[in-house]
């Protein structure tokens, strides 16, 4: 192997290496936290919403809104005000919709 191959190599096993060790991290991180619903600001969403109103993150309409999550820390999600499963998709979704 001549010494630009060499370099290649070496270069790709860095990379892979520090590509594993980033996802292990998020993972560990993800453990830290969970999905809380009613908590998202406008545009801040961290995924799809519960109603299929939209399938990305950064589509909430407004504050708050029960249909809305974001990840917050392991336990603070309810002394934040949000709650930890979605409300189901109808009047309440649609009543919020409206206050805002």
């Amino acid at each position: 192997m001549n010494k630009r191959h060499a370099l290649v190599a070496a270069a790709l096993a860095g990379l892979c290496a520090t590509s594993v060790a980033s996802a292990a991290d998020h993972d560990a991180a993800a453990g830290d936290k969970e999905k809380c619903y009613g908590v998202a600001k406008a545009g801040q969403n961290d995924c799809a919403s519960s109603d299929g109103a939209h399938s990305c993150a950064g589509q909430a309409a407004s504050d708050n809104l029960p249909t809305e999550w974001a990840y917050v820390a392991k336990g603070t999600c309810e002394q934040a005000g949000g709650a930890l499963k979605p409300v189901k998709a109808g009047k309440k979704a649609a009543a919020a919709k409206q206050q805002s």
